[in-house]
């Protein structure tokens, strides 16, 4: 070999290992995603159910202002995921067959709970995490039993059978903390709880279940049973049913037609005692948190109350943000499952081009900290097809980087929870 094919070869082999050495950097870079680079042992898993970017930016505005920045935005990775389930009617998602691709990493059709196209039940990381060993959990303002929670720890071909999913949860998944609302379901009709049949807020709320007095079943099965906010704090020991309303904790109307969002118990309480029940396991847990009504207000094109759950998402983002800077085996991960009302944010002083009812301008609503106002317009009372972003913190945040279908949160999570 001559000197001069030596020093060549030299200089390549030199090049090659400094590349070889920033490709390394980069990847230590990319994975500095917070506290917690190491083995993941807990994941929380947080949805704004009907939240993509436009809902993100608006709570953006009103909550922090111009140049201020979200607990859920200032997570350290981000991404984007794709919607689409497989339904042969359509490209566009429902709740149920959103958190069946999260649960199970299958696409489904609309009103599926974790079962595929052909009716076959899938695995859900609910029920993997637990046969690993993990404590698992879930934590709502819906019903306890709807689509997305139930997705994680029950199979059924239709979404509506919230009974059904209620004695799964029970005799088959057995969460340790199940919190929310939906105590109709846990009931037989004609048999109300600490909630009374048609209230005031909504006479058609009543217990309808035909599973039997299922919160019997659940206390026989070890659960301590919570219908208020005081009871949920003196609460001790294992294994933690709350159910603290007939339906939502919530009611989903148009801005002045009897809409309230007024929870017996916050989204960020619920969720601190969760974290508190769960985190006594050695091996680790799962929690899926949820808040509801910010798709719930966004069929109603609701941007009022739609803001207000939005706050409500980001308390309860900080006490999971929190929970993970104390505890670096924690993965959290903030995301939605679709989007709807096709909302956009626009300036108040433009002319409304886009119509009247589902189509018409809502606002103005203030951007903290200035003078300034801006509009939120609604294109439909539905969901859309859109990306929604992904935030996430932890060991492995660093794989919701770039764009993602929504069957990748299942495939990170389940490296997590089933080993």
């Amino acid at each position: 070999m001559t000197s001069r094919t030596g020093r060549r070869l030299l200089a390549l082999l030199i090049a090659a290992a400094v590349a070889a050495g920033l490709t390394l950097l980069s990847a230590i870079w990319r994975a500095d995603a917070g506290p917690g680079k190491g083995r993941a042992r807990n994941v929380i898993l947080i949805n704004g159910d009907g939240m993509a970017a436009a809902q993100r930016e608006a709570a953006r505005l009103y909550l922090a202002g111009l140049d201020g920045r979200l607990t859920m935005d200032q997570l350290p990775v981000s991404g984007q995921l794709t919607t689409s389930p497989r339904d042969p009617k359509t490209p566009v998602t429902d709740s149920a067959a959103a958190a069946t691709a999260w649960a199970t990493g299958e696409r489904t059709y609309n009103g599926a709970i974790s079962v595929a196209l052909d009716g076959r039940p899938l695995p859900t990381l609910g029920a993997r995490a637990k046969a690993a060993g993990r404590a698992t959990g879930l934590v709502t303002t819906a019903q306890v039993t709807d689509a997305s929670p139930a997705a994680f720890f029950a199979n059924t071909a239709n979404r509506s059978a919230q009974d059904e999913i209620a004695r799964q949860y029970v005799e088959v998944t057995k969460p340790d903390v199940i919190l929310g609302g939906g105590e109709d379901w846990w009931l037989p009709a004609g048999a109300a709880g600490a909630y009374p049949d048609k209230p005031a807020g909504d006479q058609s709320e009543a217990s309808r279940g035909a599973r039997g007095d299922l919160i019997a079943e659940a206390r026989g099965e070890g659960y301590q049973y919570v219908s208020t906010a005081d009871q949920l704090q003196r609460a001790t020991g294992g294994k933690l049913l709350g159910l603290f309303a007939n339906e939502e904790l919530f009611q989903q109307r148009r801005e002045g037609e009897g809409d309230a969002y007024d929870a017996p118990v916050s989204l960020a309480t619920m969720t601190a005692r969760a974290l508190s029940t769960l985190s006594r396991d050695e091996q680790g847990f799962f929690l899926f948190v949820e808040e509801e009504g910010i798709d719930e207000f966004a069929h109603e094109n609701n941007g009022a109350r739609m803001l207000q759950a939005l706050g409500e998402l980001e308390k309860a983002v900080v006490v999971a943000r929190d929970y993970a800077a104390s505890h670096p085996d924690t993965l959290v991960v903030v995301t939605g499952d679709h989007e709807c009302g096709g909302l956009t944010v626009e300036d108040t002083g433009a002319s409304d081009e886009s119509g009247v009812g589902s189509s018409a301008e809502d606002g103005p609503f203030p951007v903290k900290g200035s003078g300034l106002t801006f509009n939120l317009d609604w294109t439909t009372s539905d969901h859309t097809g859109v990306d929604v972003p992904v935030t996430a913190y932890g060991p492995l945040a660093e794989e919701f980087t770039g764009k993602h279908p929504n069957t990748h949160v299942h495939d990170v999570l389940a490296r997590i929870l089933t080993r």
